[in-house]
C-alpha cells in the first residue's frame, strides 16, 4: 500500500499506525528513505503508483478549487494508469457543504465513485487541532473567535489516522462505503475556555477577517475559508446534529479520544513553543 501526504499531520500519525507492517510505501514530495516514494501532486511525472494495492489518498493541501481539483485528477489517473485497485480517500464532513473548501472534496468522491477502482471515502470532521488554531485563547486567556453559541463536532486528528489505518489494511472490508467520522461530543466557546481555565467572549466575522488579513499570513484565498468555517460553526452547521451514522467508533473499536482534551494539548503545546 501506498500512503500519499505521508509528511503532513495526518499522514505522519497514519504512518505511525502502519510503521509494524513491511509493506507500506510512504509518499512525500521530498523522500528521504528508502520506504518512501516522491509524490508530487503539482508534478504529475512523480505519480508513480507501479506495484501499489491500496492507494490511501489523503487529500491534498489547500488551494484554490481549481488547484485541488487538478491535483486529486492526477493522482487518480496515475492511480488507474497503475492498476491500482482500491483508493481510500480522506474527504470532509458530509456536514460540511457549507464550508468553502467542500467543493474539491465533493468532487473528488465522484471522480473515484466512477473511475475503475474499488473505493472507500473517510469523510473526517475537523481536527480538534484545527480549533485550538482559530479559537485559541489570547495572552489574557479570552477566547474571542465568533463562534457565537454554536459548536463544533471536532475530532482528535490521531482518531482519525487510525480510522485510516484500519480501512486501509483491509480495504476489501471497507469497499463502496462512505464513513463519515465527526467528533461525538460537538465543542462550543464555552467548553474550550473552560478546558484552558480562560473565558468566552465571542467576536464578530468582520473583526476575525481583519485580523486574519491584518497579520498578513493568510494568503488571499484562505481568507474566505477561515471565516467561512466560523461562519459555519456559530450557525450551527458543523455540530454534527446532521450526521445520520458517525462510524468513528465503529472503525476504531473503542471509545474515540476526547477532542477538548486534543484542544487543550493542543493550546498548551502551542504555548510552551512561543
Amino acid at each position: 500500500m501506498l500512503v500519499t501526504g505521508a509528511a503532513g499531520a495526518l499522514g505522519q500519525l497514519v504512518a505511525q499506525q502502519l510503521a509494524v507492517r513491511d509493506d507500506v510505501v510512504l509518499g512525500t514530495r521530498t523522500p528521504r528513505s528508502a520506504g518512501e516514494r516522491r509524490v508530487d501532486f503539482d508534478d504529475p511525472a512523480w505519480l508513480d503508483f507501479s506495484g501499489v494495492d491500496t492507494l490511501l489518498l489523503i487529500s491534498a493541501r489547500f488551494g484554490e478549487d481549481d488547484v485541488v481539483v487538478a491535483r486529486h485528477e492526477a493522482a487518480i489517473t496515475a492511480a488507474e494508469k497503475a492498476g491500482v485497485r482500491h483508493i481510500v480517500y480522506t474527504s470532509l464532513s458530509g456536514d460540511g457543504d457549507h464550508l468553502a473548501y467542500a467543493l474539491p472534496h465533493r468532487w473528488t468522491e465522484r471522480r473515484i465513485r466512477h473511475g475503475g477502482s474499488d473505493w472507500t471515502i473517510l469523510r473526517n470532521g475537523l481536527y480538534a487541532e484545527f480549533l485550538a488554531a482559530i479559537a485559541a485563547p489570547g495572552p489574557d486567556g479570552t477566547i474571542r473567535a465568533p463562534l457565537g453559541e454554536g459548536r463544533l463536532a471536532a475530532v482528535a486528528r490521531e482518531d482519525l489516522a487510525e480510522a485510516a489505518a484500519r480501512v486501509v489494511s483491509a480495504p476489501q472490508q471497507h469497499a463502496g462505503h462512505t464513513y463519515e467520522l465527526v467528533g461525538e461530543e460537538a465543542l462550543g466557546g464555552t467548553e474550550l475556555a473552560a478546558a484552558v481555565g480562560g473565558s468566552y467572549e465571542p467576536g464578530s466575522l468582520a473583526r476575525a477577517r481583519d485580523t486574519i488579513t491584518a497579520a498578513g499570513e493568510a494568503l488571499p484565498y484562505q481568507v474566505p475559508m477561515l471565516v467561512g468555517t466560523y461562519s459555519a460553526i456559530a450557525a450551527g452547521f458543523l455540530d454534527g446534529t446532521d450526521i445520520e451514522h458517525n462510524a468513528l467508533r465503529g472503525l476504531l473499536v473503542r471509545e474515540p479520544r476526547s477532542a477538548l482534551e486534543a484542544y487543550a494539548a493542543s493550546v498548551d503545546a502551542a504555548h510552551s513553543a512561543t
